[in-house]
């Protein structure tokens, strides 16, 4: 057992010590750019290959991207104009082994979600969506419904 400690620390103090002192501060600010800016340019692509290509052709309404702040004010990614009032929708891509679950998202933004009702006249749904192969799914298939009948109350 000592024998492989001390090849342990030769291996890590020679080895991984060079290698560390290789690494540049310029490619850890290359890396952490890209790694960010593509999470989040996939998050987003998720989320409008999702609205716009299955929840306007499902609902038959046209679905217009909120302004950056009703995203930051209420939570909102998307929204259907209904007249004079709105109905907002948050897209929620989901991930195997999510760390949060549908209620604890719903109830994170319930506050925000009531003062953009009270704003707009319309409910906020959740639009959760996951990947399946290369193409995206509602997993939620039931809000469908729901926001039929929103617009359906809305237009009255």
């Amino acid at each position: 057992m000592e024998d492989l400690g001390r090849r342990l620390y030769v291996k890590l103090s020679e080895v991984v010590k060079s290698e560390l002192f290789s690494i540049k501060e310029q490619e850890c600010i290359d890396y952490v750019f890209n790694l960010v800016l593509n999470r989040t340019y996939e998050g987003y692509r998720t989320e409008v290959e999702t609205v716009y290509g299955q929840l306007e052709q499902a609902l038959g309404v046209s679905i217009e991207p909120a302004p950056d702040e009703w995203d930051r004010t209420y939570n909102v990614d998307f929204f259907i104009r209904i007249g004079e009032r709105h109905i907002g929708i948050q897209i929620k891509p989901v991930a195997t082994g999510k760390s949060i679950n549908d209620y604890q998202w719903e109830q994170m933004h319930r506050r925000n979600h009531e003062r953009f009702k009270a704003q707009f006249g319309g409910e906020v749904f959740f639009v959760y969506s996951r990947a399946v192969g290369k193409k995206k799914e509602i997993v939620n298939q039931d809000v469908l419904q729901k926001i039929k009948a929103e617009i359906e109350r809305l237009s009255i």
